[in-house]
This record gives structure tokens, C-alpha cells and sequence, in this order.
């Protein structure tokens, strides 16, 4: 069975949520695309975390980010993720993938959008 085929451009849905949220604007050459994931454990926590991890990436489960960020911007978000944790209670993790790799990821099925996307339509 073969990969069904690429939407067409006309489609306003898979142009603004592609399947695959690199696709159109891989890592830069500086850049890594890294995957973060956290398990917070206190609700509060888990607003702080996730309100921070969409200002460095696109949501792509409910506690799954992939960011595009160079070193130094990983180091400034990591640090400021280890802030809003309690490190006895919760976990984060974060996978660097190069961009050759990054660009043989492969999915299936829908992508979960963030509660805060908002469509307009006219």
C-alpha cells in the first residue's frame, strides 16, 4: 500500500497544519530539529511548561513539541523548562534530530493541534 498522495495547494487545512510541521521550512543550517517531550505531574506545572513550549515550537501531541532551535536557543529553553519543573515529580526529555534525519521522519494519521490555534474564515 502506497502513501497517499501530498493534498492539493488549494487546501487551506494542510497549509496551515501540514502533516508534517517541517516539511515546508526544514532546520536551518545552524539549527537541529529537537523534540521535546515532558510528564508533569501538578497542573499548574503543566500550563507553564506547555504555555513555554509553544513560544519554541509546534505542538505535535499534548505533551510533544518539535522546535527548530540552534544551541544557544536550546540552552535558553531548556534552562527555563528545568525552572518551571519540580525534577522529583516530573520529567522532561529532548531528542536533537539532524536535518538529514529530520528530513526521513515519517507519520501517519492526524496532528493535534494546540488549544490556542484559532482559524478564520471569510
Amino acid at each position: 500500500m502506497s502513501a497517499p498522495p501530498d493534498p492539493p495547494p488549494s487546501d487551506w487545512w494542510f497549509q496551515a497544519f501540514p502533516l508534517v510541521p517541517y516539511e515546508k521550512s526544514p532546520p536551518g543550517e545552524k539549527q537541529m530539529l529537537t523534540l521535546v517531550a515532558y510528564d508533569i505531574s501538578d497542573p499548574k506545572r503543566l500550563r507553564r511548561v506547555a504555555e513555554l513550549c509553544e513560544d519554541y515550537g509546534i505542538r505535535v501531541q499534548y505533551s510533544v513539541f518539535e522546535c527548530h532551535l540552534d544551541e544557544d536557543e536550546f540552552a535558553d529553553f531548556w534552562l527555563a523548562l528545568l525552572a518551571r519543573i519540580d525534577e522529583s515529580e516530573d520529567r522532561l526529555v529532548a531528542y536533537k534530530i539532524d536535518a538529514r534525519c529530520a528530513k526521513e521522519t515519517q507519520t501517519a494519521g492526524t496532528m493535534v493541534c494546540s488549544e490556542k490555534v484559532v482559524c478564520y474564515l471569510v
